[in-house]
């Protein structure tokens, strides 16, 4: 398939290409003017707030509250954990002038905001009556990215940060693994992207973490995108930042702390995951238009087509169905059908006098074989509500048959290349830092997780031959 004027570089081709290209011309987002920045444009920035208003309600349903905290993190905070700011070095910046002087002390522009809230934990937290501390915000932060990609790594992203504190390890685990059940969920129900939960080796955990947890998605050129991450953080930041509590005996001890962020990342992963040849593909509970009417109707017959598709509109609108009219004069019909293609509308519906006639629609669906379909008008929202549905429920095993297509069970080196140039291996790993890193730069694969449905197995590392270190396959393929 050849680029045309309104189409984009095909998958097959040049995946990178066709990435750039479907993000602006499905009007999500522009490069923005300084370095690594982004512009999210209200059709994308839609597509945020959808995914965004679920997971807030499923955050506060697990009891956290939302809060604000400072973009200006005095320099000295970050360094009171020292695993954690060297972690982050190479992404901070730094403002050292300001009021046309130079600061007394440098203040960072937050790349995460646990030791802000670190220092507000501390003086939040006096009993063991105070917790667990349930903290969420909204919010966003900057990482000063050698490599950016529009959605997925940019020097400013939009996203949310859990923080929490516990009397102990048991409650903090319990928190942390609750809200990775969350994140697997959000991304299947809402963006239907499959993830896999589990662990990350220790090489690849959060900087400061104990335990760093995952759920991985699976794009359409095979490979993975890190889609929600959640911490357990031990004690390393409550002896940082002296957060403790006096427990029921009256002796002080160190809260267990969590954090926890799922970022606008998951938009490039919906796009990665549901795209195809022709553009943007939505799953209708993210699509900020979940069905767009198109009037065909010219002279005289063109007001009662209008009126009837209004009329239309109202009811799938009271039905709770997200409906746009598309009755641009300007643009052809064709022209229309093409735009809404590019930009993953689920569902089109055209009226012209004929079908108006006959108390009928046409129906074309973003994806599928069927091809247009008349439905009818006195029917229409129920009919849409259940094709939605089944359109949902589509996408979803669409990229689970295609994730299982592309991932392969290794026992050899030789099996173990071949499975990750196209998607994921699965593998007995030794654990060693120094073999993740032969093997990443070998075959630019890395250790996605160790997934926790995993079976138990022993044997050796499909690259040293030394004893398997986990008891389980790893998960390993190349990333964004």
């Amino acid at each position: 398939m050849a680029r045309d004027e309104r189409g984009v570089t095909p998958q097959s081709e040049d995946f990178s290409s066709w990435y750039n290209e479907v993000v602006t011309k499905a009007q999500l987002v522009e490069r923005g003017p300084a370095r690594g920045t982004m512009v999210i444009r209200p059709y994308g920035y839609r597509i945020w707030e959808l995914l965004q208003a679920d997971l807030d309600g499923r955050i506060k349903d697990t009891g956290h509250e939302n809060a604000y905290f400072p973009m200006l993190i005095p320099e000295s905070y970050l360094k009171r954990e020292a695993e954690h700011v060297e972690g982050f070095a190479p992404e901070l910046a730094v403002v050292t002038h300001a009021g046309g002087k130079e600061l007394d002390e440098p203040l960072v522009l937050r790349p995460t905001s646990e030791t802000v809230i670190g220092e507000m934990m501390a003086k939040w937290v006096t009993s063991y009556r105070d917790l667990p501390l349930l903290l969420n915000q909204w919010a966003n932060v900057v990482r000063w990215e050698m490599r950016t990609r529009l959605f997925l790594r940019t020097t400013e992203f939009l996203w949310q940060e859990g923080h929490t504190a516990h009397a102990d390890e048991a409650e903090a685990m319990e928190e942390t693994l609750r809200m990775l059940d969350v994140y697997e969920r959000v991304s299947r129900e809402m963006a239907a992207i499959p993830v896999v939960p589990g662990e990350k080796t220790p090489g690849e955990r959060f900087a400061g973490a104990v335990k760093t947890f995952t759920v991985e998605g699976m794009m359409r050129d095979g490979k993975a995108l890190q889609s929600g991450t959640t911490h357990y953080l031990g004690t390393n930041f409550a002896k940082a930042f002296t957060i403790q509590f006096s427990n029921d005996a009256g002796r002080l001890e160190l809260c267990h702390t969590t954090s926890w962020g799922m970022s606008t990342r998951l938009v490039g992963g919906v796009i990665m995951t549901h795209g195809d040849d022709k553009g943007l593909v939505l799953p209708p509970k993210l699509a900020p238009h979940q069905v767009v009417i198109v009037p065909i109707a010219r002279g005289e017959q063109a007001q009662a087509v209008l009126d009837a598709v209004r009329e239309l509109a109202a009811r799938l609108k009271t039905a709770g169905i997200r409906v746009h009219i598309d009755d641009r004069p300007q643009l052809s019909p064709g022209f229309k059908f093409n735009e809404w293609e590019m930009r993953g509308v689920p569902m089109r519906l055209e009226i012209g006098p004929r079908d108006l006639a006959a108390g009928t629609a046409l129906l074309a669906k973003r994806l599928g074989d069927e091809g247009k379909t008349a439905i009818a008008l006195d029917t229409a929202p129920q009919t849409l509500l259940a094709a939605l549905d089944d359109f949902q429920a589509f996408l979803l095993q669409r990229a689970i048959d295609f994730r299982e297509s592309h991932t392969a069970t290794t026992n050899t080196w030789q099996e173990f290349t071949a499975a990750v140039a196209t998607g994921w291996a699965r593998a007995l790993h030794c654990g060693r830092p120094e073999c993740e890193d032969e093997i990443k730069s070998e075959t630019a694969a890395t250790p996605r997780c160790i997934p926790l449905d995993a079976a138990a197995e022993a044997g050796t590392c499909v690259r040293c031959d030394a004893p398997s270190a986990y008891g389980k396959r790893v998960l390993f393929g190349r990333a964004y």
